[in-house]
């Protein structure tokens, strides 16, 4: 496509000369899907292959470590750009929570689900999670992420609304049911004197 054709688009200037970033303008409804769901995966991928890269030079003590300050600072980015790309300011509640919860990296991997939901509290689950599968078919035990996981929801949750408080209700090495992987309690805490929350989940 010349340049002068493309001008004459909708295209954002800023993408006009950005071969990889133009290319998506001509691609069908289903073909970004697809694309979307294809980087998930290359991203799950790459998280992956680091750790496993760091548990044969250092220990999974170490690797450990190392994925659990990761996400420290992951989650929050990822928190904020959900949060820019859907126009909305912390302190939104439990709705604005389970909202970008839908919009992570991981729903385009895994089946997640929130089965609880009020103005104050969210019981979020992992239904399938594409690590756990995958080891559960090679016959392995379960990927023991709670620690991480800890971190990644806590932050995620506290970058959305600060007042949200984070318990875990059952995560891998801890035992769990069939019907999921991991599960979490979302629970706002007003502050003193603070007018109630508006909004639905």
């Amino acid at each position: 496509m010349e340049i002068e054709s493309i001008r004459e688009t909708n295209m954002p200037n800023s993408v006009i000369l950005d071969d990889g970033v133009r290319l998506l303008y001509d691609l069908s409804k289903q073909e970004l899907i697809d694309i979307i769901v294809d980087d998930a995966k290359n991203w799950l991928a790459h998280d992956g292959l680091w750790f496993q890269a760091l548990e044969k030079s250092h220990g999974m003590d170490v690797a450990m470590d190392a994925d659990r300050e990761a996400w420290r600072q992951f989650t929050v980015v990822e928190a904020k750009r959900i949060m820019e790309r859907l126009g909305l300011k912390p302190g939104g509640g439990i709705a604005a929570l389970v909202e970008c919860l839908r919009h992570r990296l991981y729903a385009r991997l895994n089946l997640q689900k929130v089965v609880e939901c009020t103005e104050n509290r969210a019981v979020f689950m992992m239904v399938d999670c594409r690590v756990q599968s995958a080891r559960k078919r090679k016959g392995l035990p379960d990927f023991p992420c709670k620690s991480v996981g800890i971190v990644e929801y806590s932050e995620f949750a506290r970058t959305v609304d600060p007042r949200i408080v984070t318990r875990c209700i059952g995560c891998p090495p801890d035992p769990h049911p069939d019907y999921y992987w991991c599960a979490w309690e979302f629970t706002l805490v007003e502050e003193k004197g603070a007018p109630p929350l508006e909004g639905n989940c």
